[in-house]
């Protein structure tokens, strides 16, 4: 079965791929290596607002990162000029999860993001993995997460 095919079966449509807010891009490769810029939850086409452990539960984060994790495929098909068949590994995800210091359960959050990339890219969506508790993102982003994939 195809990455889009897992897509098409999950109900996900890939959004349109985000614009930097600043001087950066979305994306930068080094030989078949893809880096990702970090990329912040959105929920109804807006900033997903919120702090773990104070008004977001471990659920609800999760959400999030799931969220942030379809933009970031979104992401990569650019990166792969448009073919997803290209990737050959997600190799590493980093995950910043704004939370209270009293919060330990951002290896929880970011479940959301890794298992769906698994489902998406079966073993070659198997990766390494940072969660991070912050004091705060931008835009009071709940959760922000960067990607490092292999493409062919």
């Amino acid at each position: 079965m195809s990455f889009y095919q897992k897509l098409a079966e999950l109900n996900i449509e890939l959004p349109a791929v985000a614009v930097p807010a600043a001087a950066y891009v979305m994306h930068a490769q080094t030989g078949n290596t893809v880096f990702l810029s970090g990329h912040i939850a959105k929920k109804d086409g807006q900033v997903w607002v919120g702090q773990l452990g104070k008004n977001m539960s471990t659920e609800e984060g999760k959400a999030a990162a799931r969220a942030v994790a379809v933009d970031l495929i979104a992401t990569l098909q650019s990166a792969c000029g448009g073919d997803l068949g290209r990737v050959t590994r997600i190799v590493k995800v980093m995950s910043l999860v704004n939370s209270t210091s009293e919060f330990t359960e951002q290896h929880l959050v970011t479940n959301g993001a890794s298992e769906l990339f698994v489902a998406i890219f079966g073993e070659h969506g198997v990766h390494a993995r940072s969660a991070f508790g912050v004091a705060q993102l931008p835009l009071g982003a709940c959760v922000e997460i960067e990607l490092i994939a292999e493409i062919a």
